[in-house]
């Protein structure tokens, strides 16, 4: 009854039960479209019921596919995944690793020297250069010469890409501002700068790429916060590993080279990698770009954390790319796109640029 009654409030001059849904009544008042019609679609409606669908069939789905994958292949995790015999061969890459600050102490070295006016612009820039050219090459010889892991030679040309893109935008910094500082007209901007070592060493740790003399604290570090981070990132990071060793290892191991095998053999193995290897990027971009840059963030009290944007709302290609990866695209705009443009050249021309330079260093960084 409480629906009828409903009903009959919302019918003009139909208040009485007694004539709700005669044959006169008209059944149809007003221009309406379906639910899930494009135009309606996005209006403010709830979907709780179809994403609670799309859960319920996401396990299982992938329950059946866990419980075949035990079947087929048993457990494969070994006591010793995280860490084996081959892992103590890498301390050549190590070492490279933590011999990688003197690059950033030579850059300071040579900012001091020039503020000071020991050397000139041409020699400075030609210094950095060296420095930062010898950053990214010093590791590629590390790597060619050592049989390491392919884990531990990643993350050693991560590291060195860093260090690279971190003396990048200190030299460009540092030159921007003594451009200001000889500038005759410096209108409101404060020209002084100064070549501080401590805001140097800030910035080498500091989750950002993009050097500058001070940023934006915090007021003090959340110590219980930190702990409940660290905590997700281990079990993160402990299912990615799993996924790895589980999943996508056995499956690449079983499957044919894609030119010597049948073709649609070989889209069945790409189709078949495709669910496990989006697990694990899930999971790499949670735990490095929220978990670990912010953990990182709370611990030195670095107050801008926008280091991803809403990417899973991206309308397009080109738009998700400038939203899941944050520091390296403000890189990118300050060093490389805007520059391009002050040069002159087209603004296509300088996507293509940025975009090259981007894809150059990906692949460095998978090198190994």
């Amino acid at each position: 009854m409480s629906n009828v009654a409903e009903n009959a409030n919302e019918m003009p001059n139909s208040s009485d039960t007694r004539f709700t849904y005669r044959p006169r009544v008209p059944a149809h008042r007003r221009i309406k479209e379906s639910p899930l019609s494009s135009g309606a679609i996005f209006k403010q409606q709830s979907h709780a019921g179809l994403f609670n669908l799309c859960i319920v069939v996401l396990v299982a789905v992938n329950s059946r596919l866990i419980i075949e994958n035990l079947m087929k292949y048993g457990w494969l995790i070994r006591s010793g995944f995280w860490f084996s015999s081959r892992s103590l061969s890498d301390w050549p890459l190590f070492m490279c690793c933590l011999t990688l600050p003197i690059f950033p102490l030579a850059a300071f070295v040579v900012e001091k020297l020039v503020q000071r006016n020991y050397i000139s612009e041409p020699v400075v820039v030609f210094l950095h250069a060296i420095i930062s050219t010898t950053a990214v090459l010093y590791p590629v010889i590390v790597n060619l010469r050592c049989d390491s892991a392919f884990l531990s030679g990643v993350a050693l040309m991560l590291f060195a890409c860093i260090v690279w893109l971190k003396l990048v935008s200190y030299a460009h910094t540092n030159n921007d501002m003594r451009a200001l500082a000889k500038s005759a007209e410096k209108g409101d901007v404060d020209p002084s700068y100064d070549v501080s070592f401590k805001s140097l060493a800030y910035f080498m740790v500091a989750p950002t790429l993009c050097y500058q003399q001070s940023y934006p604290r915090t007021p003090a570090v959340r110590k219980s916060w930190v702990v409940r981070q660290f905590i997700k990132l281990i079990v993160f990071t402990g299912l990615m590993g799993f996924i790895i060793e589980q999943y996508i290892n056995p499956i690449v191991q079983n499957s044919q080279h894609p030119l010597k095998g049948n073709l649609l053999y070989a889209i069945e193995r790409v189709l078949k990698l495709s669910v496990p290897n989006l697990y694990v990027w899930l999971c790499m971009f949670y735990c490095f770009f929220h978990l670990w840059l912010n953990i990182l963030a709370e611990l030195l009290r670095f107050g801008d954390r926008e280091f991803y944007k809403d990417w899973w709302n991206a309308k397009t290609v080109e738009e998700y790319w400038r939203m899941w990866n944050m520091p390296v695209h403000k890189w990118m705009v300050r060093h490389i796109y805007f520059p391009c443009l002050r040069n002159g050249i087209p603004k296509g021309v300088a996507i293509v640029i940025a975009f090259l330079v981007s894809a150059v260093f990906h692949e460095v960084c998978i090198f190994p």
